[in-house]
Order: structure tokens, then sequence, then C-alpha cells
């Protein structure tokens, strides 16, 4: 290659990176779609892509939903397998493929059990192992799964909150099937009481695990060698100053260049209400972060940044923090979060420095569901909640931010109601979506009316109702608001037909 032509090829190199850097820093969740679940919440979501189809697990209490995505990011529901005893809810779940067959491994919270299960060609699950707790296991309120691919033989490591926590590798069979290798109970000296989130790195040919301690307000990190077995390389505890781990909940990581990085959420105990729940009462609530930790040649893991929680965040009651793209010199993030119940984008750059992008509020707290997945050009998050009020599971798009500067959105819901519907039925519907009005503020403004029109084109609807709101969470937070739901739940045995049109207008 001339001269002339490496320099050209340079400055395009340096310009493709500016763009690339100015999209990433405008990027923005955009809701594709919305379905019901079969079961009463969705408290974990996982995806796989098996042969030309990608499919969504929605695990939560008793069972796990089946559906497919497609490339715009809409859902099929396939169908829904029930958990071992009913139980649940399928807190962890990883798919995988093992020697040529795909499995789905679930962590029955309140079955205390593994259970595996064989992928179907249609996305349906046939369940072909179960592995129970023992005192030795540690999979009791088992919650965290984490598959580790080594040389000859892949291993489920599985992680839990319980009276007698600890860390355990599962040798993974080629029929589905468990054996046990190690466990290590939870002591003083390691962060594993509460394990909600698991990493793994490979670096120069070796294998580290990371994981957080809920309880013991800290992460931790573990060399894993090809036989399965593990030990403990260094833990790192919660202060106020260069981390923040009390009630240390996602775990995720990313290698940018040279780089490893592992990145710890918290959902801090000060969230949590229940009496008793927390071992360690005596804690500080020093604000929400999330913390960047650099990984050394050893996988040691050590304290490099904060973003700490402010009025432009959406970061407390962090739960769960997906990869959602990578490329040479950066990482985009998402942080979902059940007490902000929203879903914050954030950059990594090369060194390291996590930085807020823009987020979303879902309008639903999120508890452990949420999940990136990419179809050919397209990043999506799918994301679920543990209301039971909700019993829904929704997609987004990651991409760049429309220009909505000066706009509001009108929202028009549209009813034709039953001829069987009395007329103060009908009222006290009308009554009742007037009144949303005064249960979501996020309603900036309402207006109704009967159909007026002697065209002969209105298809029987006869009732319009206006909203506005002033932003894209707005009706995030209308939609899913429980008002609206018991609206929705209370008028629909007298509506006919429906008809919704949004649109954005100055």
């Amino acid at each position: 290659m001339s001269n002339i032509k490496k320099g050209i090829f340079a400055i395009a190199l340096v310009v493709s990176q500016i763009c690339l850097a100015q999209i990433s820093d405008e990027l923005m969740l955009y809701r594709q779609d919305f379905k019901d679940i079969s079961g009463n919440n969705t408290v974990s979501v996982t995806s796989y892509k098996k042969d030309s189809f990608h499919f969504v697990f929605a695990g939560g209490a008793g069972n796990i939903d089946i559906y497919e995505l497609d490339k715009e990011g809409k859902l099929t529901h396939i169908n829904n397998h029930e958990l071992y005893k009913s139980k649940g809810p399928a807190r962890g779940m990883v798919a995988d493929n093992i020697n040529g067959t795909d499995f789905l491994f679930v962590a029955n919270k309140h079955g205390n059990v593994i259970e595996t299960f064989k992928i179907l060609s249609n996305g349906s699950l046939k369940r072909v192992a179960l592995v129970e707790d023992t005192d030795e296991t540690h999979l009791g309120t088992a919650i965290t799964l984490q598959i580790i691919h080594m040389k000859n033989a892949s291993y489920l490591f599985v992680g839990g909150l319980e009276e007698t926590p600890g860390l355990s590798s599962f040798k993974i069979e080629s029929d589905g099937k468990l054996t046990h290798v190690q466990s290590m109970k939870d002591d003083e000296t390691i962060h594993t009481d509460g394990i909600i989130g698991m990493f793994t790195h490979k670096i120069n040919g070796k294998t580290f695990l990371y994981t957080g301690g809920f309880q013991d307000n800290g992460v931790s990190s573990f060399r894993i060698y090809e036989n399965g077995e593990f030990k403990n390389i260094n833990s790192i505890s919660d202060n106020t100053e260069d981390r923040y781990l009390t009630g240390a909940y996602p775990v995720t990581g990313v290698a940018l260049g040279a780089n490893n990085y592992v990145i710890v959420g918290h959902r801090h105990h000060k969230y949590y209400k229940r009496s008793n729940f927390i071992k360690r009462p005596d804690f500080v609530y020093h604000g929400d972060g999330v913390s960047v930790f650099k990984v050394n040649k050893k996988g040691a893991l050590i304290p490099h940044f904060v973003l700490k929680d402010d009025e432009t965040t959406k970061l407390q009651g962090q739960t769960r923090i997906e990869v959602v793209s990578t490329t040479s010199s950066e990482a985009i993030l998402a942080v979902g979060t059940r007490d902000d119940a929203s879903i914050q984008l954030c950059k990594l750059s090369e060194d390291g420095i996590l930085t807020p992008i823009n987020y979303l509020e879902t309008g639903f707290s999120i508890y452990y569901g949420l999940r990136s997945h990419k179809i050919e050009e397209n990043n999506f998050l799918i994301a679920g909640s543990f209301r039971f009020d909700l019993k829904k599971i929704a997609t987004y798009k990651v991409s760049p931010k429309i220009d909505r500067e000066g706009k509001v959105l009108r929202h028009m819901v549209n009813f034709k109601y039953k001829e069987t519907a009395t007329k103060q039925q009908v009222q006290e519907a009308v009554d009742t979506f007037i009144n949303l009005k005064n249960e979501i503020p996020e309603i900036a403004e309402m207006e109704w009316g009967v159909n007026d029109s002697e065209e002969g084109h209105s298809k029987g609807l006869t009732h319009c109702f206006t909203l506005t709101f002033n932003d894209e969470h707005a009706r995030e937070v209308y939609l899913f608001h429980k008002a609206h739901l018991d609206l929705v739940s209370k008028i629909g045995a007298i509506i006919a037909d429906v008809l919704v049109l949004d649109y954005w207008t100055k």
C-alpha cells in the first residue's frame, strides 16, 4: 500500500471512529413490542440463537415462557414449560451448546434444584436432568448460573442466597446431566454470600471467574482450572471512597484493547423493607453507583472508577447490567434498575471510564429480567418485571436518538363497545378512563368525545380519547401504570374493538 493510500485509510479510520463515538453518545431505547406472559411475573430473561431462529426464555414463578424474536424486535409466543414442583422463580437461566446439543440450564430458586432442559427445534423445552440441593453443593435458593468452557469440558458454576451460601462447580455431561466437581463454602475471606452476578474473563490462556456477594458487600475473583476446580485470588469489600458494593448485585465485564474490566452494580440494602433479610443491618447508605474494576495479569480485581448516580442518571437499585455492543475502543452497557424503574445506557471507554448516555423510564421495575440480544445489525434489550399485576415482557431497540425537540406525543384511543353493553357500563368505562389523568401525572393533557362523523367510515368506533405526553418516558409510565392496567382489566369485557394511534407533533 502506498503512503498516500495509507494516509487516506488512516484518515477514514479516524473519521469513522469519531462518527461511531458521536452515534454512541446519542443512543436511546425505543420499545418495539410487548407481550403477555402466562405466569405471574418475569424474574429473569435469557435468549439464544438456534439455527436461524432467535428464542427468548422468560422465567417467572412456576414456569418459563418461550418466544421467538424477529429482526424487528417482535415477539411470538411459542409455549410455556412448568418448573420442578411448580416452584421457582427461574432466577438464573443460561443457554449454551454442549457437545453439539443445545441446553437451557435453570436455577429454580425455591425449588432448590438446577434443571437442565434440551432446547428443541421450535424452541420448546424438554427436561433431561435435575440436581437437588445437598449440604455440600449450596444449591438452596439458587440464583445465578455461569457456564465456563475449558479445552476438554464445560462446567456450570452455581451461586445462590441461603443459610449456608457458597460457590459450586459441576461438569456438564453430553446429555445435560451435571456431575459435582467442587463446592466452596462462604467465609469471612470471600464474597459468595448471595451470588447474584458472575462473569468470566480468559486472560493469557487462564480462566477467571468473578462473583458478587450481596450479603457480604463485595466482589471476589477465582482462578478456574481445566478440571473445573477453582481457588480464590482476591476479594474486595465495599467502602465509601472508590467503590459502591453494599448489596453487590449485577456483575459483567468486557475486554477493550489490552484492558480487561469487571463492572459491578448494587441494589443497596436500604431498598429492602423486609425485616431480618439483610444479615448485616449496620450498613451506611453512601449513594448509588456503578463500580469499574480493572483486572491485572494475575486475574485479581483492582478498583478503577465509579460512575455515581445524580439527578441526570437512573441508577437506584441496579439489578442487571448487560453489554449491548463493543468495539475495539468502547462498550455500550445497559443498567436495569428496580427502584428507578428504568434502563440506563452507559459507555465504557478503553481506559475504563464509564459515562452515562441516555435512559428510558420503562414504567415497570426490573428485577433480574434484562437481556441483550443482537439480530443482524440490530441490538435489542428484552425486559420483564417481577410485578404480579403486569405480566408482560417488552423488547427495545437500541438505536440513535430521534430528535423530538419541541414536540409532544399524542396518544389516541378509540373504542367500540359491545351491543350488549349497557349505558351505565359505558359511562363507567368513560369515567374510569377520564380519571386516569388524576392517577397518572405523566399525562400532560386529556380530551375526549363521542364520534360525530356522518361519513360512515368510523367502523363502529364511538368514543375517542386523546392523551398528550411530553416525552418517551411518560408514555411508558402510562402504558404499564397500575391504574391503566386496572382500566384495561375492568372494561375489557364490554369492548368490541379498539384502535390506538400515536404521533408526534409540535
